[in-house]
């Protein structure tokens, strides 16, 4: 092999990021990850203290403490290409837990909008996890923070009421309108719990470099149900979103991520 080829894997180290800006020591060891950039702030909603560390492309990153502990706050943009750039270069700059905090369409009967899901693994529609394993290579989160996920939120649900927990896997698809009534029906019959587009990059990413990774989401829409709070302006959703961060950042101190 040429000396001339750039080994991405090496290049850039130790160094400001490319992608998401951040330069090691600017961030904790811990970090949630929304889609959007607009919903970082979100988070930082929780948070004391809180600096705005980069914004570039779709990757914006607030830092702040909750509860006594170094909270970073990085939007990945859609899809998994964008998502395993965003692992890559966090794990660079020092991160080594993230858990993400999103939109996720049901696939089951009597989940609602605004209810919480908590990833148990991903099945694996997408091309970018292909680029780095087997086909037969699971997607999965670390077990300890999917049942600590689950566990606080089942507890915020008995203390607060009106919003629903459910656990289980979900797939992770790259086409978001190509998702027709076939395919939907056809994870449905498979049991799988809701789909959403950046899960199986996360955890793939994180196994690969050793860290940890989850994901709890809020349910937007139930596909088989034809439910969908993008049909109308309805709180749910973002109610959904507020919950799902708050699970994540008592997850995270809980652990001590």
């Amino acid at each position: 092999m040429s000396e001339q080829i750039v080994d991405k894997a090496a290049a850039g180290r130790g160094a400001r990021q490319y992608h998401i800006g951040i330069a090691p020591g600017e961030v904790g060891s811990v970090a949630l990850l929304p889609g959007d950039p607009f919903r970082v702030p979100f988070v930082a909603e929780f948070l004391t203290d809180v600096t705005e560390v980069a914004h570039n492309r779709e990757h914006r990153t607030m830092t702040g403490m909750y509860r006594g502990k170094m909270i970073t706050a990085t939007s990945t943009g859609m899809g998994c290409p964008s998502t395993a750039i965003a692992v890559e270069e966090l794990a660079r700059v020092g991160v080594t837990s993230m858990i993400r905090v999103g939109s996720s369409a049901a696939l089951q009967s009597g989940i609602e909008p605004g209810d919480l899901l908590v990833s148990e693994g991903s099945l694996r529609n997408d091309g970018t996890t292909a680029a780095y394993v087997n086909p037969g290579f699971p997607a999965v989160p670390d077990i300890g923070i999917a049942a600590e996920l689950r566990r606080t939120a089942e507890s915020m649900s008995q203390q607060r009421g009106g919003f629903g927990v459910y656990s289980g896997i979900n797939a992770t698809d790259d086409a978001f309108y190509a998702e027709g009534p076939e395919w939907i029906a056809q994870l449905t019959a498979m049991g799988i719990l809701n789909v959403e587009m950046e899960s199986s990059a996360l955890f793939v990413v994180a196994k690969l470099r050793g860290l940890r990774a989850g994901m709890v989401c809020a349910c937007s829409s139930n596909l088989l149900e034809g439910v969908s709070v993008y049909d109308k302006k309805d709180s749910a959703l973002k109610d959904g979103w507020m919950r799902s961060i708050e699970v994540a950042l008592d997850t995270a101190v809980a652990l001590d991520l």
